[in-house]
């Protein structure tokens, strides 16, 4: 065993407080819990609590990841932005779909979504690139806004025994269902 795993197996992980997640209890939508925890986040003062990883899939079948902020949650699902000609907006222009992953540590909690990506409007992606603090007056018809609609999400709430709660929602055309998971579960 080298000093770096005693270092790491020693490092602290979740404060001492952690809320519970009562399977049961959750919503049927994905979005209305997922909405509360990005409230909670924001609330709890957590730094950058709108960012998290994207994950895009390259023409050679390899993933790509990058962390990106959430501009908005509507009914069309989580938007981001970016440049078309970005890698991410290569990879989005071949394969429309995409995995977020957010990790809010001092919650103790994560929320993994994946589906399909939809280009959103041009009035949409000129509006938002506007809005950006290093707008100098000059539009970008290369920005463009990105909404990934979910088809799968998992919430995890973490417990200190690291036998953390986690819900699965699937979405089946318009219905989405909901399932505990267990630790050993494999995603479908």
């Amino acid at each position: 065993m080298t000093d770096l795993r005693d270092r790491l197996r020693d490092l602290p992980s979740f404060p001492g407080d952690l809320a519970i997640l009562d399977p049961d209890a959750v919503p049927g939508d994905p979005l209305e819990l997922f909405r509360s925890w990005l409230d909670d986040a924001i609330a709890s003062g957590e730094r950058q609590p709108h960012a998290m990883t994207v994950t895009t899939i390259d023409d050679n079948g390899r993933a790509s990841h990058r962390t990106l902020i959430v501009k908005d949650v509507d009914e069309r699902g989580i938007q981001v932005s970016s440049s078309r000609s970005s890698r991410k907006g290569a990879h989005l222009a071949e394969r429309p779909w995409a995995g977020m992953l957010f990790f809010w540590r001092e919650l103790g909690r994560q929320v993994e979504l994946t589906g399909p990506v939809t280009a959103l409007p041009a009035e949409e992606s000129a509006a938002d690139w506007r809005e950006r603090p290093s707008y100098d007056g000059v539009d970008n018809p290369d920005w463009q806004v990105w909404t990934l609609a979910p088809t799968r999400a998992e919430f995890l709430q973490a417990t200190h025994d690291r036998r953390h709660t986690r819900v699965e929602y699937v979405r089946d055309g318009e219905t989405w269902t909901h399932r505990p998971l267990r630790a050993s579960e494999a995603v479908r």
